[in-house]
């Protein structure tokens, strides 16, 4: 079904009058209801027309930011997705029955809008958060909207929210694509109905001049994912043992946690949200995706790069008594982007790694940087242009 998230086909459409943008699932609630106000404030007169919102973009810092609109849609009863609207950024709702909670039926995705040098507006590789989004929703029996339902909805709520996009050099706007169960069910059963959600908030670079490198802890006693389980996905439910993982880390001030895999416990996997890398010499280790490792977009573009420029790069089991042979390590991911890693503890003996300029890690999160950035020329056409 096509999905078309602001219709342009004719003047009238912009004149109507605000409705409530509440979805009905066979008599439940929905657990998304928002109220959609005059489509032409999207792109015409008032604030919307500003360049750029009332923010202090040098102390932009990660809490989040409300910011003009979201986009909302739910599947029918055959798995195809109705054509959803750009609506007010409003609460979430959750109703019990709903069933968005229901036995952790949710997907999540993480990506950026940045603006270039010239005023573009640009999104870094989003048919590869597409992908991931649909395998993620088969796996864990899901309707889920296509690959060009998923880019056009993206799209259009970084249009509306196009004031929201820093400055360039100053951070980029995260969109959280949400997917999850909204329609009642009862025992253990999948949602009947599921609903779809984008929304953004502006964020600070990870890494700037003068933030510290990560120190990270290595986690012995809870695992990250179980091979048969979903961790190559982004699983809502994938993150509840982390969290505490990271809070007890946080605690002795490390600043994330480094997971062994679940069945030996001898090597290492990744940190809570990024992937890792070790550099020695010429060479690049990361540990392969087995089912368990969430196979980043980052991660697979700083393998690309790193290849281009002539380095060997290798995906293969990590032990974690490597860690100590490694040059240099660093993490890598939405958030983060290409992360240095100033050192890591085990089993109480802290290893450190260099960091700084003129480094590997450091020429690989330029040039990613500059791709996503428009500011070094995209020969692989990662970067969709969407204004």
């Amino acid at each position: 079904m096509a999905l078309r998230c602001l219709s342009q086909s004719s003047s009238t459409t912009f004149s109507y009058l605000s409705k409530i943008c509440g979805f009905r699932m066979h008599g439940t609630k929905a657990a998304v209801s928002v109220v959609e106000e005059h489509v032409s404030k999207m792109v015409g007169t008032g604030r919307e027309d500003e360049e750029y919102a009332d923010v202090d973009w040098d102390n932009l810092g990660f809490s989040l930011v409300r910011t003009d609109y979201m986009f909302a849609t739910r599947s029918c009863r055959e798995g195809n997705f109705e054509q959803g609207c750009l609506s007010r950024y409003g609460n979430i709702e959750l109703n019990p029955a709903a069933g968005i909670l229901n036995y952790g039926q949710g997907l999540i995705e993480g990506m950026k809008a940045y603006r270039g040098e010239d005023g573009r507006v640009l999104l870094f590789r989003p048919e590869l958060n597409a992908v991931r989004m649909k395998k993620g929703a088969e796996r864990m029996c899901m309707h889920s909207p296509s690959v060009q339902q998923f880019i056009e909805c993206v799209k259009q709520t970084v249009l509306a929210n196009r004031r929201w996009v820093p400055p360039p050099g100053k951070g980029s706007l995260y969109l959280r694509p949400l997917l999850f169960g909204s329609g009642a069910s009862l025992g253990l059963s999948a949602a009947s109905e599921f609903t779809f959600l984008v929304f953004g908030s502006p964020v600070q670079n990870y890494f700037k001049e003068g933030t510290s490198a990560l120190n990270l802890y290595v986690e012995e006693v809870i695992p990250r994912a179980y091979l048969g389980g979903s961790g190559g996905v982004k699983s809502i439910s994938n993150y509840g043992p982390v969290l505490e993982v990271m809070r007890r880390a946080k605690a002795r001030g490390f600043s994330d946690v480094l997971y062994l895999d679940a069945e030996t416990k001898k090597n290492i996997e990744e940190v809570s949200a990024s992937n890792i890398f070790l550099v020695k010499g010429n060479t690049i280790v990361t540990p392969a995706t087995n089912g368990t490792i969430l196979g980043g977009i980052t991660r697979k573009s700083v393998i690309e790069i790193a290849i281009d420029l002539g380095y060997k790069v290798e995906e293969r089991v990590v032990p974690v008594e490597e860690l100590k042979e490694a040059e240099e390590v660093f993490c890598t991911g939405t958030a983060t982007g290409v992360a240095s890693v100033g050192s890591i503890t085990f089993q109480n003996t802290r290893t450190e790694y260099k960091v700084g300029d003129g480094l590997v890690t450091q020429q690989l999160r330029s040039i990613l940087v500059g791709i996503q950035t428009g500011s070094i020329q995209d020969t692989k056409n990662w970067v969709l242009e969407i204004d």
